[in-house]
């Protein structure tokens, strides 16, 4: 039983208007699903996502009136978000420096061009070129960036630990992801492992610092990483987790995905969501995102729910 890459990353902003100009303006990203955190309806949940809003392509937000973060270990300091082209790196690279985006410069990390950024909040991002995607483009046809600089999906995704070996027990014997290699950055050492087909869209990036101090979670910073499965094996994880002795939320209903949520050793919250049903369950994959969409069992609440959450336009 294998994961299949990276389903979604969930962060936090305290600025939901400015934040989707950002991503859907100068990112290009689609805004394919507005609705609100389950467990805190005062609070935006936008999924931001390709042309046809998959799985593995949704950078998620949650909108909270939060201080920003405070860095460090214990977290996830970096998502990759994947192009298709050397190209397309210097044309991203070129956009950031005429809107004054905080970017690094193009480098080859890990054997791939990567250009790390930063959204208005300190979110840290990094255009990745996958010369070898898994799965084909799917553009969104009313992005301002053309079609062939748009965004793929995500990964690598990168998280920071003290310690690489309780992590690592986590991530080979009970999520079964293969380590793969290892590469320095900085005077620190990154571990690669991956998941099902392997490739960007399938890493997750360990870097170990113990030397930091523990971070502060907050705008600009990411609340969790979600894995890829299917709802064939969605039973299977549950109870392999419960067998195994890690502890989790027990089975969660999305409506969009269902999800199983735990943390590894130092804290970082994981989890698994599966492919299916989508968002495409409740709204036409052409108009997805234009109204405020709720799961069932919130749509009696909605006037309520309304009325508390500022416009983002």
């Amino acid at each position: 039983m294998q994961l299949n890459g990276i389903h979604h990353l969930t962060a936090v902003t305290a600025q939901a208007s400015r934040n989707h100009a950002f991503y859907t303006q100068m990112l290009g990203q689609r805004l394919a699903k507005k609705t609100v955190n389950q467990d805190d309806v005062s609070a935006y949940h936008l999924f931001y996502t390709d042309g046809e809003a998959r799985p593995g392509t949704d950078l998620t937000f949650f909108d909270w009136p939060a201080a920003r973060e405070k860095r460090g270990t214990h977290s996830i300091v970096r998502t990759g978000l994947r192009v298709a082209t050397e190209d397309s790196l210097r044309w991203w690279a070129a956009r950031f420096a005429a809107e004054a985006v905080t970017q690094g410069t193009i480098a080859v990390r890990d054997g791939r061009l990567t250009l790390d950024f930063e959204d208005f909040e300190g979110q840290r991002l990094a255009m990745v070129v996958d010369a070898d995607p898994r799965e084909p483009a799917r553009p969104w046809a009313r992005s301002p960036v053309p079609a062939e600089h748009q965004i793929l999906g995500l990964g690598p995704i990168t998280i920071s630990v003290p310690r690489l070996e309780p992590t690592e027990r986590l991530l080979t014997t009970v999520l079964n992801m293969r380590k793969a290699r290892e590469y320095p950055i900085d005077g620190d050492t990154v571990h690669v492992f991956e998941m099902g087909p392997g490739g960007a869209a399938a890493e997750l990036h360990v870097i170990v610092q113990p030397g930091l101090p523990i971070a502060r979670q907050g705008a600009g910073g990411v609340h969790h990483v979600a894995f890829r499965t299917t709802t064939a094996d969605y039973e299977a994880w549950t109870l392999r987790l419960e067998g195994l002795g890690v502890p989790s939320s027990g089975p969660v209903d999305r409506y969009y995905f269902k999800s199983l949520y735990f943390r590894e050793p130092n804290g970082i919250l994981f989890e698994l969501a599966t492919d299916e049903p989508g968002f495409a369950v409740d709204e036409p994959l052409e108009s997805l995102g234009e109204k405020l969409a709720l799961p069932p069992f919130l749509e009696g609440r909605r006037k309520e729910i309304e009325a508390g959450l500022k416009p983002l336009l």
